[in-house]
């Protein structure tokens, strides 16, 4: 969980550091790959029974959250 904590705003700061809108969308998109990995291992967590819901239901919702923001980001990038 934590690699791929750590992979999502890394990416995101590779993909900012190129020189193509092409190759800043790539790595959001592996950017989204790594919060889809994070969520799986949440879900995980709860149905293998290690924690509770309610203590992971935070943590999933930011993950949408993340998401849906780099979505639109990439979107946005698509445009111009």
């Amino acid at each position: 969980m934590k690699r791929c904590s750590v992979s999502i705003p890394s990416n995101i700061a590779e993909g900012a550091g190129r020189n193509s809108n092409k190759e800043f969308i790539r790595f959001l998109s592996i950017a989204n790959g790594s919060t889809t990995e994070l969520e799986t291992q949440l879900i995980l967590v709860i149905r293998l029974k290690f924690t509770s819901k309610d203590k992971v239901e935070k943590l999933l919702n930011l993950c949408a959250e993340i998401k849906k923001m780099n979505y639109s980001l990439q979107r946005s990038i698509e445009k111009t």
